[in-house]
């Protein structure tokens, strides 16, 4: 990343968070003395404002008491002008000039104590010191080497974009969404304590990601460990937490003004949600923040409908690297962004003429899991790369604290050895030399020469969803489905074959992640309302999830892939499955003994018998079939 900075190398701020002396100022001029105070001023209330004044020369107790009575804090200096000052009781004109001088080198001095990033999806981004004293840590480097979408990078060439720079843009746009609420409503309190602590949790959301992010925590950890029920948002509180305590991080972010005590919990909460089980009859599960401050919760990762930053950024950033055109512009959504109270609870709402505009969003989430995240070569990589960290798992030795070992799969029990843990495990089992992982290279030898596991088909199961626990037995299912009255060349077995189970939704399983969100128009903002799909449009989806099974084989060879496509077919077949789209081709013997899959397209069976129930007159039917017939041919 390329940090396009105004001040030269030697103006970074001081480690101790100090704000230095403002730069081109001559010894012995007319300057403020140094204060205690907190170096950001943005910080400041009413009392620190006044005792700023106080040092600066401007005692006078009405001017002091005109400024705490209009709670005058540190966010609001900047916006101060003469006849504001005037107003306050700065009678000279001089004596305005000159606060109003002072007031703008604390600007400065603001400025000068931020970086800059030059981020190719976002453009110039603001980071505060803070956020910038946890990126330069080795926890937050390691996302450096762990690629966003694992082995898409493999299917797509440009996908090669990490998780460092991903965290970068969640920071901000976390930073951008918390500040605009803060504008528009100062009646929600949003204090600098609350927006450093968004941003944060923004920034370390991902911090948990193992090696080929959702490949190590989606597909490896469950099968290495299947008595685990691990995720990365769990690891990026405990890496979180390494990250505080290894870089003595306490003090300094103390300095900036907040309470690790509290803000810790706060920031560990938005990523992964309230800490400990919900105490029976009382309503509110967080310790971080109060009740009132509810949707400080929605900003980073969002539990109540999926709305979030996080996705924000992955759409602009995965589409920007995929070549996929983003649809989604949410800039739009800040804009309209408020809070209103649902339900004794306040939530982020926007305007009720975004709903379609939501839908959308939901919509490209899809279209990025259908095109790109479940591309069936870059799950098969996935796959070909979880047997191999398998193979290895037991041989690979990680040292964590206090020099104890752990392996690839026991890497997440210890924080210090999960932060040796990234994609280069790939490249140290295909370059060793050791004999015990000969088995584990050779199938990344495979992936690199492009010798991957053969594509058999897709379908999808009918009215019955196939459960988690059925998984492990579906590769059996398909051998034993061998089609009756054929010859096959090749014996298939449970082992030769993959059953890749794929849920496709809109982020809440089954669920309408619209229903969860609430709107307000403009004739009343503060009131919260609820719109429904059918007040929307007729043409939205009315199934919000689907299962999508899609089978590889392990063997190569022609005959066996022959055979392989014969299994799947009869196996689909028999378990009412949708017929696989190119199932005429590859097993013609098979689907003319399915009925359901023999139909014109012009006249599917349920069309057909609900014509006849609705026209009872022969000629009726016929006639209308006649209309069909003649669309078809226009």
């Amino acid at each position: 990343m390329q940090r396009s900075d105004s001040e030269q190398p030697s103006k970074r701020p001081r480690c101790d968070g100090s704000p230095r002396t403002p730069p081109n100022t001559p010894a012995g001029t007319d300057r403020p003395p140094v204060l205690e105070l907190h170096p950001d001023h943005r910080t400041w209330g009413p009392e620190q404002v006044c005792s700023y004044l106080e040092h600066c020369g401007f005692s006078k107790p009405g001017l002091l008491k005109n400024f705490r009575d209009n709670k005058i804090t540190g966010l609001l200096l900047p916006f101060l002008d003469e006849s504001l000052l005037e107003n306050l009781g700065v009678s000279s004109l001089g004596e305005r000039k000159k606060l109003l001088n002072y007031i703008q080198r604390l600007s400065q001095t603001h400025i000068e104590t931020m970086k800059v990033i030059n981020d190719p999806i976002h453009g110039h981004i603001e980071l505060h010191p803070l956020l910038m004293r946890i990126i330069d840590t080795p926890q937050f480097q390691r996302l450096r080497y762990i690629k966003q979408l694992g082995g898409g990078y493999y299917v797509f060439p440009g996908a090669s974009h990490n998780r460092f720079e991903h965290s970068l843009g969640v920071g901000y746009l976390a930073g951008c969404l918390v500040r605009e609420l803060c504008e528009k409503q100062p009646e929600l309190q949003i204090s600098e304590r609350d927006v450093l602590c968004v941003q944060i949790a923004g920034l370390c959301h991902d911090l948990g990601h193992g090696p080929f992010s959702h490949m190590f925590d989606g597909r490896f950890i469950p099968l290495a460990r299947p008595e685990v029920k691990w995720t990365h948002e769990q690891g990026s509180v405990q890496m979180f937490e390494y990250l505080v305590n290894s870089n003595g991080l306490r003090a300094i972010m103390e300095r900036y003004g907040l309470i690790p005590e509290e803000d810790i919990c706060f920031i560990k909460e938005q990523i992964a949600g309230p800490l400990e089980s919900p105490v029976k009859d009382f309503s509110w599960p967080y310790k971080g923040r109060p009740k009132e401050k509810s949707f400080l919760y929605e900003i980073v990762a969002n539990k109540r409908n999926g709305i979030d930053v996080d996705k924000w950024d992955y759409f602009a950033r995965d589409c920007h690297h995929l070549g996929i055109q983003n649809n989604f512009d949410y800039k739009r959504f800040l804009k309209f962004a408020r809070v209103c109270e649902v339900d004794n609870r306040k939530h982020i709402c926007t305007r009720e003429k975004e709903v379609g505009n939501l839908y959308d969003m939901f919509h490209t989430r899809n279209c990025l899991h259908r095109r790109a995240y479940q591309h069936k070569v870059g799950n098969i990589i996935d796959t070909m790369i979880t047997d191999a960290f398998l193979k290895a798992d037991p041989y690979i030795e990680i040292i964590g604290a206090e020099g104890k070992k752990y392996h690839i799969s026991t890497a997440i029990d210890d924080m210090e050895a999960f932060t040796k843990l990234t994609d280069n495990i790939f490249l140290e089992i295909l370059h060793s030399t050791d004999p015990k992982l000969d088995a584990a290279r050779e199938v990344l030898k495979n992936v690199e020469y492009r010798n991957l596991y053969k594509y058999v088909g897709e379908t999808q199961p009918g009215k019955r969803k196939i459960r988690k626990e059925d998984y492990e037995h579906l590769p059996k299912e398909v051998a034993d489905s061998k089609p009756k009255d054929m010859v096959l060349e090749a014996e298939m077995k449970a082992e030769d074959f993959i059953v890749d189970v794929i849920n496709m939704d809109y982020g809440m399983e089954d669920k309408n992640p619209i229903d969860h969100v609430r709107f307000y128009c403009k004739s009343d903002p503060r009131r919260a309302i609820m719109i429904t799909r059918n007040q929307v449009s007729q043409l939205l989806p009315e199934r919000f999830a689907e299962q999508l099974i899609r089978v590889y084989c392990k063997k190569k060879d022609g005959k066996s892939l022959f055979a392989a496509k014969q299994h799947f077919v009869q196996w689909c077949a028999a378990n009412d499955f949708t017929k696989p789209q190119d199932g005429d081709i590859v097993a013609p013997l098979i689907t003319p003994r399915k009925p359901e899959w023999n139909y014109s397209p012009a006249h599917p069976p349920e069309a057909s018998r609900s014509r006849v129930q609705l026209f009872k007159d022969d000629s009726t039917v016929h006639k209308d079939e006649s209309m069909l017939l003649e669309d078809d041919l226009m």
